[in-house]
């Protein structure tokens, strides 16, 4: 079933080409976009936006522990390196693809922005499932690859959401960076919503 999935969404590759500059793309450079995006939020200096760039940057961690952990258990190259007539549309090295790093990246980031900004947050859920069905379409991960990358990043988000923003610890933690800041940076106080 796993590979017969990756077929469909990777044969698509091969039948509409017009489509591989676009998933070529998302698969490589989205990554850009996030990192410039979690550079916006954090520089908004609003206080819900750094909690959760924050709560993201946690999720991402603990998530890719548990990647790695499920890495362990389960093993398989990447489906160029272990199929025929792969349609592989970008380089990559050959190792363990499971679960996929890129899927809990964008999960883990995604997932956040999105539980903390609500109903306009779904824009970053669409953006992660792109990634996820990028990365079958250029040929370098199976679809098991990214449906657990993607689980062990929810379930991370859902967690980290819950736990964090509460501690105490981390508020005063961003209150001493936020100090240390205010002095390249001023604040004034009426921009700045914590």
């Amino acid at each position: 079933m796993n590979e017969n999935l990756f077929r469909l969404i990777n044969d698509l590759g091969k039948h509409h080409t017009y489509l591989n500059p676009v998933f070529i793309f998302i698969a490589e450079y989205m990554v850009v976009f996030l990192a410039l995006a979690v550079l916006i939020f954090w520089f908004t200096r609003v206080y819900k936006n750094r909690i959760m760039v924050i709560c993201s940057s946690i999720t991402f961690v603990i998530a890719e522990f548990f990647g790695k952990i499920a890495g362990k258990i389960h093993s398989n190259h990447q489906p160029f390196a272990e199929l025929t007539n792969v349609n592989q549309l970008i380089e990559k090295a050959v190792d363990n693809s499971f679960p996929s790093d890129h899927t809990i990246l964008f999960f883990s980031f995604c997932v956040t922005f999105c539980l903390f900004r609500g109903a306009r947050g779904s824009f970053w859920i669409v953006l992660a499932l792109l990634v996820g069905i990028s990365r079958i379409w250029v040929g370098v991960h199976y679809p098991a690859d990214i449906l657990v990358g993607a689980l062990i990043s929810i379930g991370s988000a859902l967690i980290v959401i819950r736990i964090f923003p509460k501690l105490g610890m981390v508020n005063r933690l961003l209150g001493i960076y936020e100090k240390g800041e205010s002095y390249f940076l001023p604040l004034k106080k009426d921009n700045y919503q914590g």
